[in-house]
Parts: structure tokens; C-alpha cells; sequence
């Protein structure tokens, strides 16, 4: 059989098209603003960031879409949504999710003022010790929170900025925060000559599970370049190239 050479072309054509991945957009439900992971008025941040450029290695589009955190599962649920960053304790594998390789991790601390001397290492410590937060942490973390609660010794507020003030203005002695936002806003204030700023004592009080920090996708192919692209960007150092460029290291 004679094959021309247009037919060959053609063939050609239809062979490497059928090799190249399907670029898509993809919608993703995001929390609203907690910086430096999200800054939902300039679509960016650590978590967007690291997502989008492990998306874009076969040409993916994140597309970010903000939530309140609880809100984040009902939007994937509702199909709101082509993807979600974390499913805040819902198991979206039975609503078709396809979970992927965890893109950050929060990994939250007590901090304290250096000065103080204060060590923290069982629940026990935290006894006469005001505690601030964000909202939440003590349905979270009963075991350590649940008798600074009950004694109204504990205050949890979104607005990180505060949590940061009060403990350097000697309001409260400990703050709960994932050390890379608490980082961050101790950076601003710094910059604003808002306050002056002290050395802080850091104290892991649990083991963190990465899995509570995984992305859902909805397309399993999406979720299978998200990996190689995560496993990408943090072989070539473009991962810890952009935590370093929000920490300003």
C-alpha cells in the first residue's frame, strides 16, 4: 500500500498531537487570605505559587477560587469546583476526589517570648498561661487546649497580624501559629516600625500528618501531572525558591 507523502505528514501530525498532554484550566477552591500562603487580592502566595508551577509543568492553568475554609469541601462536593487545596477533615474520595502529594504543610507551634523562659513540652505547661490562636485550634487540639479553654484563658482571633502584637506587647504568652505566618507578619511589623520585636522560643507539640495538607483533584490525569510537577519543581530548588522569596530569606 502507497502512502503520499501529505498522508504521511498527517499521520505524523496525529502520532505527536496524540503524545502531547491536554493543557487545561483548573479551578481550585482556596482558603481566603492567610498570609504569606494566600493573598487572595493578588492570586498569589506560597500555596499558589507552588501549585501553579506545579500544574504549569504540563501546561495546566490554576485558576484560584476563595473560600471560607470551611467551605473549601462543600465547593468540591457541589462541583463548584475542578480541584480543592485540602479537604479540612472531609474525606472527598467518596465524592470522586483524587487525592495528590501535599504541596505545603502548616506546621503549627507554641511560640513565646525568648525572654520569658517559658518551655513547653506537655499541657501541663500551658496551665495559668494565656493562649491566642486562630479560631479553631481548640476543637483541634483538645489534649492541650481544652483546660486553658474551659479556665477562659484561651482567645482565638483570624487576624494573625494581632496574634503577633499581643504576644510581643506582653498581652498574652503564648501564641499557636504555624511558624512560617507567624514568621511573616513578625516581618511587617518589623517593617512598619509598628512595634519593636523580640526573639521568640519555638516548641513542637505534635507530629505533623502531611496528609492532612493534600490537594483534591477531581481528574485523576490532572492529579497524576500535579505530582510529577510538584516532584519537579522541588528536585530543580523552584520550590524553596519561592518559600524564600515570601519569608524574604
Amino acid at each position: 500500500m502507497k502512502i503520499t507523502l501529505s498522508k504521511f505528514r498527517l499521520l505524523i501530525l496525529i502520532s505527536l498531537l496524540s503524545s502531547v498532554a491536554v493543557a487545561e484550566d483548573v479551578l481550585m477552591a482556596f482558603s481566603q487570605e492567610i498570609p504569606p500562603y494566600v493573598f487572595e487580592k493578588y492570586n498569589n502566595g506560597i500555596e499558589i505559587d507552588i501549585i501553579s508551577a506545579a500544574l504549569a509543568h504540563k501546561g495546566h492553568i490554576l485558576k484560584p477560587l476563595y473560600f471560607p475554609l470551611g467551605r473549601i469541601p462543600i465547593a468540591f462536593r457541589n462541583n463548584l469546583v475542578d480541584a480543592a487545596m485540602g479537604d479540612m477533615g472531609d474525606d472527598l474520595s467518596l465524592e470522586g476526589g483524587v487525592y495528590a502529594d501535599p504541596a505545603v504543610i502548616y506546621d503549627n507551634v507554641f511560640i513565646t517570648l525568648k525572654s520569658r523562659n517559658i518551655s513547653i513540652k506537655r499541657p501541663e505547661d500551658l496551665d495559668k498561661l494565656l493562649v491566642v490562636s486562630f479560631q479553631g485550634a481548640e476543637k483541634r487540639y483538645p489534649k492541650w487546649l481544652k483546660k486553658v479553654t474551659d479556665e477562659n484563658r484561651f482567645y482565638g482571633i483570624s487576624d494573625q497580624l494581632t496574634q503577633v502584637k499581643l504576644l510581643h506587647l506582653d498581652r498574652y504568652d503564648v501564641v499557636l501559629s504555624d511558624r512560617y505566618i507567624f514568621k511573616y507578619f513578625a516581618k511587617q511589623i518589623e517593617s512598619l516600625n509598628a512595634l519593636d520585636t523580640a526573639e521568640v522560643d519555638e516548641y513542637s507539640f505534635t507530629i505533623v500528618d502531611p496528609d492532612d495538607y493534600r490537594p483534591v483533584f477531581r481528574n485523576i490525569k490532572i492529579r497524576d501531572d500535579f505530582n510529577l510537577g510538584l516532584k519537579k519543581i522541588k528536585a530543580s530548588g523552584e520550590y524553596q525558591k519561592i518559600y524564600d522569596n515570601y519569608m524574604g530569606l
